[in-house]
């Protein structure tokens, strides 16, 4: 096996952990802390973006602008020691989470769709880029 090979395989079980450690650690630490971001999110004020990231959709006001903020610098925080414990770059890592985040969605949410417009989850699976894995 070439190093080529074996990159999609460790971003692929490095994603895993991600999965787990957004999911057990992650999102307490940057939602459940804060009824305000789950607010935002439930009211489709904030989505899951592409790139890992969270996003503003529409307008914000500097008080919403800031919570995003915060919780990205979290996130890219966490993914660049992730990215390094599995060589691979940051954007590849977090692209890798931003799947994850899109999938995990839940209906009446938003998530950015691989156009790049916002989308509301309903009971069907989300739109994901065709490189998620």
């Amino acid at each position: 096996m070439t190093d080529r090979t074996r990159k999609p395989i460790r971003l692929a079980l490095a994603a895993g952990a991600l999965s787990l450690a957004l999911g057990s650690l992650a999102a307490p630490a940057f939602a459940q802390r804060d009824p305000a971001y789950e607010a935002a999110r439930q009211s489709g004020q904030v989505g899951e973006k592409t790139d890992g990231y969270l996003g503003v959709v529409g307008g914000a006001s500097p008080g919403l602008r800031k919570m995003v903020d915060d919780i990205n610098i979290k996130r890219r925080a966490l993914y660049a020691e992730k990215a390094q414990a599995a060589g691979a770059t940051l954007q590849e890592y977090a692209f890798t989470a931003g799947c994850l985040a899109v999938a995990r969605t839940a209906p009446g949410e938003k998530y950015q769709a691989p156009d790049g417009s916002w989308q509301t989850r309903t009971s069907a699976p989300p739109v994901r880029n065709p490189k998620c894995p």
